[in-house]
């Protein structure tokens, strides 16, 4: 199996349906295994039938504990975890695998995503940055889970797996554990993947635990987290982040889920605007 991606679920059967149609036409050998912890809005009712993916319905301590108990059933050479909320780009999955293959040494990729509303509009993009420690311990995050890729090696031979006790910001106490190990990490500068802004994204509700996590580093790294701002920002500046010609993106949306739409970007931003 060259793919395993994860999606947890809990009563999200409308933004499912369009994550699961975004995994299914790929292209590329995968399982898609969808961790759902008892839904009653429905979603039931169809993702049991759906031969597009894995469903497995048990009870479980929130989103992180539902994505390790997923990756703990794949069977993968690459793995992901996609949130209901989330897509994937065409093409995407087969060039994740690609920059796997040339790059042998290479544990986890961050590639590029578009944020879009909930209408599958375009309202701005992200480019990653190669995640750094004292930038990852102090500030948000710098990278999106829907466009992080790793080998199976991450969780077999490191036992890198979300802390459950995390509800919101476990993706940041992940990347930081992956740095602090010595996992080698690598960016992949293409659009792979869609983050949709519902108003409902648990990133959304996420201020009061990222201030408990921040809060774990010394008073002294804190102290100097305007400069690691600073820095990041220069670092984005230097590697033309801020750049980006115009483009087309396809994606699924609520009114036509059966097919992808195209969408033309005449006026990329990388403005992060909540």
């Amino acid at each position: 199996m060259k793919f395993s991606i994860v999606t947890p679920s809990f009563r999200n059967s409308e933004w499912l349906k369009l994550c699961v149609a975004s995994v299914a036409d790929q292209r590329v050998e995968h399982e898609h295994i969808v961790q759902d912890a008892g839904s009653d809005d429905g979603t039931l009712d169809w993702l049991r039938q759906d031969a597009r993916v894995i469903a497995c319905v048990e009870k479980d301590a929130g989103m992180y504990d539902a994505i390790n108990r997923g990756w703990r059933k794949a069977g993968g050479e690459y793995l992901a975890h996609l949130n209901c909320d989330e897509q994937y780009l065409p093409g995407a999955l087969t060039a994740v695998a690609a920059h796997f293959e040339q790059h042998p040494e290479v544990d986890v990729i961050f590639a590029d995503a578009v944020i879009v509303d909930e209408n599958g509009g375009y309202l701005w993009h992200r480019k990653m940055l190669k995640p750094l420690a004292w930038h990852t311990a102090v500030c948000p995050l710098s990278t999106l889970t829907c466009a992080t890729f790793f080998r199976r090696r991450v969780l077999d031979e490191r036992g890198i797996f979300y802390d459950p006790a995390w509800k919101m910001v476990g993706d940041s106490d992940w990347v930081l554990r992956l740095i602090r190990s010595g996992a080698r990490l690598d960016v992949l500068r293409r659009f792979t993947s869609v983050f949709t802004r519902t108003g409902e994204n648990l990133s959304l509700q996420a201020q009061d635990e990222a201030g408990r996590f921040f809060r774990q580093s010394p008073a002294w790294r804190r102290a100097w987290r305007p400069a690691v701002l600073l820095h990041h920002r220069l670092r984005r500046w230097a590697g033309g982040i801020y750049a980006q010609e115009p483009f087309q993106f396809s994606l699924h949306i609520r009114d036509q889920p059966g097919r992808r739409v195209t969408r033309t970007v005449a006026r990329p931003t990388s403005r992060w605007r909540w």
